[in-house]
């Protein structure tokens, strides 16, 4: 009998010691999974931003919910754009609907579409009547840089920067906004790559404010939207964005006043191009540069009404971004 109670005793404890690998493996299982779905990120379905848990600038509140979301292409009858090249967007924002969509997660260079992220951070900021003095390190750009005219010694106020950079698209006032908001531009383009992740943009990465060519400096035409979503949000973006033209006012290093005329970039606030008829243009961002094509990005009202976002980038030329921009314009409704 002792014999036979031994046997069983080592028995239970067998299937004891098994039930507890087998419990601890699962447990082990459903952690692995919990880690997996935090750590992956999709643009597929609503989700949590990513943390970087020493930033302080990241959010966590939930983002996508009332942006449009679409999986693949959506052809819109009488729109034919260059499919190899040029992607696109079309939403209706009244119902959050993709209209068209075409190479919309394929990378692209972003050219000045990058200032978008720029001017976010500018006016998250919001200081906009702080002094700026503008440095020799905010001209240190490439050679043909769109440039305000401003020069080392200049004092203007934040506001002036940020018309100067989404009216005129100036990359001297995208490195003096930088280095204003966070003290250095290299940490002003952390900060940078941090909002955009915490807005839903996850193919996107900044290497510079201004968006002069960088081969690691590249986004994709859906993250384009969700920046310019974002920045209609703000009533100084949406003001400035559609403004033809900004008198910028200045003091010079002297102390004496000066005066710049910076005519918009968007060729359809300057007049040189004409949206289809009952279109009514609110603003847009533009960007150019030999590896990025012409880019363009508008929020706009169709003929019914309703507002939109349209995004074209990597087109041959600006005739011909503007010409396929009026396409979308047209079928908007």
């Amino acid at each position: 009998m002792t014999e036979k109670k031994e046997k069983r005793g080592n028995i239970w404890n067998k299937l004891f010691v098994v039930v507890v690998i087998i419990v601890a493996a699962l447990i082990a299982l459903l952690f692995y999974m919990r880690y997996k779905q935090e750590s992956i990120l999709s643009i597929d379905l609503p989700f949590e931003a990513h943390v970087l848990k020493e930033s302080s600038y990241t959010r966590t509140e939930p983002f996508a919910h009332d942006l449009a979301r679409t999986d693949g292409s959506i052809v819109l009858d009488g729109v034919e754009l260059d499919a190899s090249v040029e992607k696109s967007i079309l939403v209706d924002c009244d119902t959050n609907t993709a209209k068209f969509a075409q190479g919309i997660y394929d990378k692209a260079y972003p050219a000045s579409l990058t200032k978008l992220m720029t001017a976010i951070l500018a006016l998250e900021y919001d200081h906009m009547d702080d002094v700026v003095v503008m440095t020799e390190e905010d001209f240190a750009l490439e050679e043909g840089s769109q440039v305000s005219g401003l020069s080392p010694g200049d004092r203007l106020t934040m506001r002036d920067l940020f018309n100067t950079l989404v009216i005129y698209s100036a990359n001297d006032a995208a490195m003096a906004i930088a280095r204003t908001v966070d003290g250095s531009v290299s940490k002003f383009v952390d900060h940078m790559n941090e909002k955009a992740l915490s807005l839903g943009m996850i193919q996107s990465q900044f290497t510079n404010p201004s968006g002069l060519h960088n081969p690691d400096n590249y986004t994709c035409a859906y993250d384009i939207y969700i920046a310019m979503h974002e920045a209609l949000k703000y009533d100084d973006f949406k003001e400035a964005s559609g403004m033809s033209m900004y008198l910028l006012n200045y003091t010079k290093e002297d102390g004496s006043a000066g005066q710049l005329r910076l005519d918009s970039t968007d060729k359809y606030l300057t007049g040189e191009k004409t949206p289809p008829k009952d279109i009514t243009l609110w603003g847009g961002k533009t960007g150019t540069t030999d590896e990025a094509g012409a880019c363009l990005c508008v929020a706009f009202q169709n003929k019914q009404g309703v507002p939109h976002i349209a995004v074209i980038m990597n087109a041959y030329n600006r005739s011909v971004l503007y010409d396929d921009m009026n396409k979308l314009l047209e079928h908007s409704d």
